[in-house]
């Protein structure tokens, strides 16, 4: 029997900020972190699978989804660091997707003894240097807010390359619509506050030793791509396995072969 839907709750945060949560299931704890622009839903393809068998949690970033927005320095780091804490969820594995892999890349070298393990799916990577066709691409965005407010610059979003594997998948395309729909935009008009480490992790991957699984998505950007290979050849434990058929939107694309693959690396942790 798959479990019931679990309401999303509000977690306040020191500073007044809040983070919206959900936790289902039993046992050793899986926290999901999402992409950006995104939100905890784009988890659900995963939510009753990993419920049977773990404690899932899963959560909005600070600025995305129902958390609130940044208004103060912070960190994404410091943020889910607390929700476990709150949650006497340590250690934890953690399973990110893009943004939300650089976020668990980040914990991973804060905070090592709260990390179990890293599933990290086409991730971000602090110290990555972004191709000129990302950058172009993303100035296109961030222009886009600055002149007309973010609608523009989330109909971008949703029309960029990253996606477009995903928009061939019609239930996939409605997903990340309605995602992006209710994503405010607020990082594409306003400098984000938040803290990134003094050191790019790029050039610390070598002492990041938590048993990490690379997912990459066959037809995922060049950027990621290289992203990927780095991680699995620079971190001492690190594995990389590859989604064929799939873009950036490996665990919505192909949500079977993705749940298999982490649920296998998490039974080896």
């Amino acid at each position: 029997m798959l479990p019931l839907p679990s309401p999303s709750l509000r977690f306040k945060l020191n500073d007044g900020g809040w983070l919206q949560y959900a936790v289902a299931g039993d046992g050793d704890p899986v926290v999901f972190i999402h992409g950006f622009g995104l939100d905890l839903s784009m988890w659900d393809p995963q939510w009753p699978v990993f419920a049977q068998r773990h404690r899932a949690i899963r959560y909005d970033l600070r600025g995305y989804g129902d958390s609130s927005l940044p208004d103060k320095p912070y960190s994404h780091e410091d943020d889910l660091l607390a929700l476990i804490d709150f949650l006497d969820a340590r250690p934890a594995h953690l399973v990110g997707l893009s943004l939300g892999g650089r976020v668990a890349l980040r914990i991973a070298a804060q905070a090592p003894e709260a990390v179990r393990s890293l599933t990290l799916a086409d991730p971000a990577l602090d110290g990555h240097v972004w191709s000129d066709d990302w950058l172009r691409r993303w100035r296109t965005m961030t222009d886009a807010a600055q002149r007309g407010g973010p609608g523009e610059a989330k109909k971008l979003w949703q029309a960029h390359i990253l996606f477009e594997q995903a928009r061939g998948r019609p239930e996939v395309a409605l997903s990340l619509q309605a995602m992006i729909d209710r994503y405010s935009g607020w990082h594409l008009g306003h400098s984000d506050p938040g803290r990134a480490p003094e050191r790019p992790l790029a050039q610390i991957l070598s002492s990041i030793s938590i048993p990490a699984l690379v997912i990459l998505g066959e037809h995922d950007l060049p950027d990621f791509q290289v992203i990927a290979r780095r991680l699995a050849k620079e971190m001492p434990h690190a594995s990389l396995r590859t989604i064929a058929g799939s873009g950036h939107m490996s665990n919505l694309e192909a949500p079977q072969v993705f749940n298999q693959l982490v649920l296998e690396h998490l039974q080896r942790c």
